[in-house]
């Protein structure tokens, strides 16, 4: 079975956020980590990752992700600090 992570980075807390999908988020973040992705991420140093959620359906990610590009950057910051209090770096969750 496939899993889909929906996930909102950070280049600090309550600084430029990015949000993305992806089908192995270990690799994904890795690569926005070292300057391996050209554009957004690259360019704004955005590095941490802050929140991730799970899917096992790819068309409800799709949906998900598409509802938090709209959202505004409120709805994004109450989401991160209601799982995510102190803004840690998640990166290492995804490799163990």
């Amino acid at each position: 079975m496939n899993q889909y992570y929906v996930y909102i980075m950070a280049s600090k807390r309550n600084g430029t956020l990015y949000t993305g999908l992806t089908n192995n988020l270990a690799r994904r973040i890795y690569e926005h980590k070292n300057g391996l992705v050209e554009g957004f991420t690259r360019k704004y140093g955005v590095t941490m990752l802050v929140h991730y959620e799970t899917f096992n359906n790819i068309n409800d990610a799709i949906r998900c992700e598409k509802q938090m590009k709209k959202w505004k950057r409120k709805w994004k910051t109450e989401l991160i600090e209601k799982h995510n209090p102190n803004w840690n770096d998640l990166y290492s969750q995804t490799t163990e």
